[in-house]
């Protein structure tokens, strides 16, 4: 498996997005795929702590993981509401030190090697938030920190705040990209390439449509895009699939 570096993390070039574990794919499931991904010398796992119903990616993960943790590279996120009340999103000092705490207790280890925030908090400074992933990281408990769902004005914002303040900065961006989904190409890209960051994609096969296994009017029984079947019709028609 190829390698490549993300911040100072090597991971494997191709990671295993670990979004429907404890969801649609059961224990069982987890474990097959699992496995699976570690005998392909695949060594990012990337999960976050809402993914499964709320903690149960998490959960399998640090089950199955076992004496392999130590072997991979194990990237989370935080601030989507976990309980009911929590705020849409929450990028706060006190809600990202209890958050890390849980994330950790579900996944057995004693560190996370890249913490994401799940999306952007408008009501919470950036100052906030990374002085907070910076004493993380000065404590061990989090190796490199990245984001999810930014804009290139969210990007540079933060990197701009961490520069100033001599804090710990984002080495990632985690975003939707595929054939079908390019539009991260015309801001985002050049601002990350210009800040040293590295993209981390998810759906790059447009959540299977690009897999060559959906059918007009077949569509197979329990596959992401089954919920979803007007959307996947409408990509498929603007596209000549």
């Amino acid at each position: 498996m190829q390698k490549c570096k993300l911040g100072t993390l090597d991971v494997s070039a191709v990671g295993l997005g670990c979004n429907n574990f404890g969801g649609r794919t059961d224990f069982a499931g987890t474990r097959a795929v699992v496995h699976k991904a570690l005998d392909l010398g695949v060594t990012l796992f990337d999960t976050a702590d809402v993914y499964g119903n709320k903690g149960k990616s998490e959960e399998f993960l640090g089950e199955l993981l076992g004496a392999r943790r130590k072997d991979i590279v194990l990237a989370t996120k935080f601030g989507m509401p976990m309980r009911a009340g929590d705020k849409p999103r929450n990028g706060s000092r006190t809600y990202i030190m209890r958050a890390v705490e849980e994330s950790l207790k579900r996944l057995r280890t004693d560190w996370i090697d890249l913490y994401q925030v799940h999306r952007p908090d408008p009501e919470t400074p950036i100052e906030e938030t990374l002085r907070a992933l910076d004493d993380l990281v000065r404590q061990g408990k989090v190796r490199q920190i990245g984001c999810s769902n930014f804009s290139e004005k969210d990007i540079t914002a933060a990197q701009g705040v961490a520069a100033r303040h001599n804090l710990s900065s984002f080495v990632s961006c985690q975003d939707e990209y595929s054939l079908l989904a390019r539009g991260i190409e015309r801001e985002l890209v050049p601002a990350m390439e210009s800040k040293g960051l590295k993209l981390l994609p998810y759906f790059p096969l447009a959540s299977g449509l690009l897999t060559g296994k959906y059918r007009r009017g077949a569509m197979p029984e329990g596959a992401r895009l089954t919920y979803s079947a007007h959307h996947a019709d409408t990509i498929a028609s603007a596209t000549g699939c």
